[in-house]
């Protein structure tokens, strides 16, 4: 099952801001939605919505046109529209029976998901008495509590410190499992390497990396290792291999030593390390972190 963007074009004033996206979102496997400030990511969320129209393309759900109105879709934006000054719980069942979900579940359902958060003590608190990190629980609970098929969340993790950020992954989980759509977006790389299992990067408009992360890390790794040893530093193992094995092309990654090995296998070389006893700590196929794809491929110059 997927969600198909075809050759999404939007413009503002004359001014064209997507410029012909398609990528693919497969239920089950999260999919992180990345880009720098201003590179259309909103836009795209936002037409996905319906709060305006594309200028042409199309979105297919399994093949059929997708509309709005047949799905359920939790968003959570990254500008928050709770009311400060309001009962949590009655705010949250207003929002729900807006979504056209009775009185009686819809506070059974906000109330579980209260309390998988740990917030069901604070159901009758208004929402200016809690901290940001738990005004954020409350949001996500906002996004969450029509059990919906499609779920897009905006920096989710926001002010929630690692205890609740495993709350909130442990719930992501959850709903991943349960094959539903989800549409990540976060400039926080730590979480979107942990959560996701696609990734598709967006610079100035257009789509410029969509696949599954472990593809893309093993295609930008390009057949490079990665080394460490455990007998002396990675400012002294690179001198010490320049001097001994000159022959390849040797960069650092904070304690690693990346090395090139330009064709040559990996076994003969870990021989070579061997034979100068090089003591190995670690030894392996090179992967970049997603901080260094994105930086690497969308890290250019872009309006902020």
């Amino acid at each position: 099952m997927t969600i198909k963007f075809e050759n999404i074009y939007k413009s503002y004033d004359d001014v064209e801001i997507l410029h012909g996206l398609s990528f693919l979102v497969e239920a089950g496997k999260p999919m992180a939605f990345l880009g720098r400030n201003g590179a259309g990511k909103t836009t795209t969320i936002r037409g996905f919505m319906d709060v305006f129209k594309f200028d042409s393309g199309q979105i297919l759900i399994d093949g059929r046109p997708f509309s709005v109105k047949d799905y359920k879709i939790g968003y959570l934006p990254e500008e928050r529209g709770l009311y400060q000054k309001h009962k949590i719980l009655d705010q949250l069942i207003y929002f729900s029976k807006l979504r056209g979900i009775k009185e009686n579940p819809a506070k059974k359902n906000i109330l579980q998901l209260l309390e998988i958060v740990g917030l069901e003590k604070y159901a009758n608190k208004k929402l200016e008495t809690l901290s940001k990190g738990n005004q954020q629980k409350v949001q996500i609970v906002q996004a969450l509590m029509n059990d919906p098929d499609i779920i897009i969340l905006d920096e989710p993790f926001s002010g929630l410190d690692p205890v609740n950020s495993k709350i909130l992954k442990d719930l992501v989980n959850d709903y991943s499992r349960s094959n539903k759509y989800l549409i990540f977006s976060s400039h926080q790389m730590g979480y979107v390497e942990e959560m996701c299992d696609d990734l598709t990067l967006i610079k100035d408009g257009s789509i410029v990396l969509s696949d599954s992360i472990k593809n893309i890390k093993k295609e930008m790794g390009k057949g490079r290792i990665f080394l460490e040893a455990d007998n002396m530093s990675a400012d002294n193992l690179e001198s010490y291999l320049r001097s001994q094995m000159p022959d390849f092309q040797y960069s650092r990654n904070k304690d690693q030593l990346i090395i090139d090995l330009k064709g040559y296998s990996k076994e003969k070389f870990l021989q070579g390390l061997l034979d100068i006893q090089v003591g190995l700590a670690s030894f392996g196929d090179y992967q970049p972190s997603l901080y260094d794809i994105f930086i690497s491929t969308v890290g250019g110059d872009q309006d902020e």
